[in-house]
């Protein structure tokens, strides 16, 4: 089983450019033969390239230094060095690249997207390229330039249509593995999901969309509390939001009101995509009760700006065409963040 692993530190270098060559030809019957070294190979680059084979950063748990190979030096008769060769380093698709001290360098988001971090030292020039009128008969080379070493910090964020945002054992989980074919860890305490998890959802028509099950947030989640600080990165690249609330743990005012305030201020995009608030667990309420607790979510949800409200029960299978009627909804009406 892959583990899922959304930040790692690694050492990049780039290979030194190889020395030029001072070097005199010799050939027979010409007893001065002029200046004939060669240019030293410039060394390895490293990239970083997205790929959509890769889902987690596991892969740099145990390999964390990558280094490209240095040019060879030049030769006689102006024979230039080889190149080093070059280093890809591929990375899961929503991968940022962080210098240590945090500037960002760069953001892969599409198969096959290359970005050049390192680039390899250039080689020296070989004593050919030093001759001239005054100086028939140069003496000396050019040494390669160093490589670059750098460390950078990787930071995945998951690339999903709609995340699923709610409070612990809100039933995120258990939607995700009714509606698509993910098979997230689901179990009746708080805190199962410890790591995202992303499936596909039909919407019907030849449609589909990303739908992402984030750790559950408790408030103060946004100044790290619990795992939902953590993760929240997830869901900065989401289209949309699907707040879901449990009626039986709590009231629906106090959910939606913390998971709001804790998605504002964890960033200001957060509070401005679109969402709808599913009430989950309908089976578990009397029809007396599932109708206050919806009045009561419609009259935030409107107050907020919620685009639908509706009650389901992901474990029997209740209100899930419904659900998704409305992930089309948010679907087409937002597009992919910048």
């Amino acid at each position: 089983m892959t583990t899922f692993l959304d930040t790692a530190t690694i050492t990049i270098e780039s290979g030194a450019g190889g020395d030029g060559c001072v070097s005199l030809r010799k050939e027979k019957y010409v007893p001065r033969g002029g200046p004939d070294g060669g240019n030293g190979g410039a060394g390895g680059s490293v990239s970083f390239e997205a790929t959509s084979s890769m889902t987690t950063l596991q892969d740099f748990r145990y390999k964390r230094n990558y280094k490209a190979a240095n040019g060879e030096a030049g030769s006689g008769r102006r024979k230039s060095g080889p190149a080093g060769q070059d280093v890809v380093v591929y990375v899961p698709c929503g991968t940022e690249i962080h210098r240590e001290e945090g500037q960002l360098l760069g953001d892969l988001t599409e198969p096959g997207q290359r970005l050049l971090i390192a680039a390899g030292g250039r080689g020296g020039k070989g004593n050919w390229e030093f001759r001239n009128a005054r100086n028939q008969t140069p003496l000396h080379a050019q040494p390669g330039k160093p490589g670059v070493r750098v460390k950078v910090r990787l930071e995945l964020k998951l690339i999903a249509d709609i995340g699923l945002v709610g409070l612990p054992n809100a039933g995120k989980s258990t939607l995700l593995s009714v509606v698509t074919s993910a098979r997230p860890k689901i179990a009746g305490y708080p805190f199962t999901t410890l790591v995202p998890n992303l499936g596909i959802v039909d919407l019907g028509g030849g449609e589909s969309c990303t739908l992402a099950d984030i750790p559950g947030l408790i408030e103060g989640a946004s100044q790290g509390k619990g795992l939902g600080h953590e993760f929240l990165r997830h869901v900065e690249r989401t289209r949309a939001l699907l707040l879901l609330v449990d009626p039986v743990a709590a009231s629906c005012e106090q959910t939606l009101t913390c998971l709001r305030q804790e998605l504002g201020q964890y960033g200001e995009r957060l509070s401005d995509l679109p969402f709808a608030i599913v009430v989950t667990k309908r089976d578990l309420l009397t029809q007396e009760v599932a109708n206050e607790t919806l009045a009561r979510a419609q009259a935030w949800g409107q107050e907020n700006g919620a685009v639908k409200i509706l009650a389901i029960s992901a474990a029997a299978h209740r209100g899930l065409a419904e659900l998704k009627a409305i992930m089309l909804e948010l679907y087409r009406l937002a597009e992919y963040p910048a």
